[in-house]
């Protein structure tokens, strides 16, 4: 780990307008974070891309439209230059997806069509699990028929670390499993409240931060991105005590 960034969904409240955001910016690169992945932009694109860079920022991916994605590439490509980035996500699977085998079958089908397409600009498709990608459908995980199903030359996983502990799963197994597959990690912790898993800041909570860190620079991931869905304050102040424990790992 040189850097690490911020999945902006985690400061989404303070994110309303150009002005919002352009301080949003200040303060991350202030609390020590050189890069930053979207969660939808608000402004156009070409001027968050320009906020971004004005502020030493650089935007690593995104979680963009689907349904844009099916049916305006040209559109999304032109979108993500003016980003500067050339990993094109999305957060999550549609939930018309997720119920049965054929369902599950034509997401992958239409994940890779839009892989192929993008990968001769020079894009990758980025896939960001939740936890519902560990339930059975069949003899196999969801999760098993992605990483299965998506071409490994033209998509990417956006692994997140709890999502995958929540499911069930071993995260350091998953890194290993996706070594090579995944260029953005999602640095994410937990700790149990009243016997229920909670979001914490990163190095508050029971997952094994330095393990996963050690696996995943192992296994070449390329961006280690704190995201917190939910805070207990001001995000900024989770934001900084997770910057703060993560600076013990940057060489």
């Amino acid at each position: 780990m040189k850097k690490f960034g911020v999945q902006l969904y985690t400061i989404r409240e303070q994110m309303t307008d150009a002005a919002a955001i352009a301080a949003s910016f200040a303060k991350i690169k202030a609390l020590g974070y050189d890069e930053v992945q979207t969660a939808g932009c608000r402004i156009p694109y070409d001027e968050f891309g320009r906020l971004a860079q004005a502020h030493g920022l650089t935007v690593v991916g995104t979680h963009d439209s689907w349904d844009q994605m099916l049916t305006d590439l040209e559109t999304v490509m032109a979108n993500h230059r003016a980003l500067g980035t050339t990993n094109i996500g999305i957060g999550g699977m549609p939930g018309a997806y997720r119920d049965s085998r054929e369902g599950l079958e034509t997401f992958i089908r239409l994940a890779n069509d839009i892989a192929g397409k993008i990968s001769q600009h020079g894009f990758k498709f980025t896939y960001h699990n939740h936890s519902f990608e560990f339930a059975k459908m069949g003899q196999k995980t969801l999760m098993e028929q992605l990483v299965s199903g998506l071409d490994p030359q033209a998509t990417s996983f956006v692994l997140d670390t709890y999502w995958v502990q929540r499911g069930g799963g071993d995260v350091r197994w998953w890194i290993e499993k996706l070594k090579g597959r995944i260029d953005i990690l999602h640095l994410k912790d937990m700790v149990i409240v009243a016997n229920e898993p909670r979001f914490a800041e990163i190095g508050q909570g029971n997952m094994n931060m330095p393990g996963i860190i050690a696996t995943a620079e192992q296994c070449g991931v390329r961006y280690f991105v704190v995201e917190q869905d939910t805070c207990p304050g001001d995000p900024f102040d989770s934001l900084r005590v997770s910057g703060d424990y993560l600076r013990q790992f940057v060489t």
